[in-house]
């Protein structure tokens, strides 16, 4: 395949409106997340706003209706820098990811996973390896009430494409498949240089997620400086983007 690929289904659509809740709390009954070991307890976090220029203090457009996220150190634990994450028994969800989702869901906002996928083409994993992972995912996600709209990966060496981020190729590929998407009302949630300049190169709001610094790759301290905002998680991400917007 030439282009990013996608794997859809019945949660890849487009959504009809929003709702008016901007903010909602977890259930308290929500189910705690198997597999290896026990789900890891929340620790108080924050978000680090960097001034940006062209953007408001808090590096958000006034509209947001999508939300890019990149998958490994975003959604699920990285795996050191060299290695990768081929199989869904080493996919390790991080804390408050399905709420951090749930949420977006729930604010009316378009969920889209762009995810840079180098293994394919090394030969380490294949194509449906990348999606299976995707379909178990999503079914983990469905007892949290929550749901990714549409999974968009690059399966290509470096410099054959103009699908691996930060080339723009998976968001065009998202624009095709949802027409209303657009990079003015969109935000790139990831945890690399790549990710942030991907959203930047198109003028999306762009977040990093400051996660295992020993897992991180070259040129995360220049990410950090001009991402629009720092978290250390998704879900701190998540409740900064919706405590700053005005949703209908």
């Amino acid at each position: 395949m030439a282009g990013a690929m996608i794997v859809t289904g019945a949660h890849s659509v487009i959504l009809s409106g929003r709702t008016a809740v901007a903010r909602i709390e977890p259930a308290r009954s929500a189910p705690r997340i198997t597999g290896r070991g026990r789900r890891p307890v929340l620790r108080n976090e924050r978000c680090y706003h960097i001034q940006v220029a062209t953007r408001s203090a808090k590096g958000f457009s006034n509209r947001v209706e999508t939300v890019f996220i990149d998958r490994d150190g975003v959604l699920n634990e990285k795996a050191p820098e060299g290695r990768y994450v081929a199989r869904w028994d080493h996919f390790r969800v991080l804390p408050g990811v399905p709420e951090a989702l749930s949420k977006l869901n729930h604010a009316g906002l378009r969920v889209i996973v762009v995810s840079n996928q180098r293994g394919i083409a090394l030969g380490l994993y294949s194509a449906a390896d990348v999606e299976a992972v995707q379909a178990k995912f999503q079914q983990l996600l469905k007892p949290f009430g929550a749901r990714v709209d549409a999974f968009y990966f690059c399966p290509h060496e470096k410099g054959q494409c103009n699908c691996r981020k930060p080339q723009p190729g998976m968001f065009e590929r998202a624009v095709a498949e949802f027409p209303s998407v657009t990079a003015e009302a969109s935000v790139m949630i990831g945890d690399s240089l790549s990710d942030i300049e991907f959203g930047r190169r198109l003028g999306m709001s762009t977040i990093l997620i400051e996660g295992d610094l020993a897992n991180s790759k070259p040129g995360t301290e220049e990410a950090a400086q001009i991402a629009g905002l720092r978290c250390a998680s998704l879900l701190t991400a998540v409740d900064a983007l919706l405590s700053s917007l005005k949703l209908p």
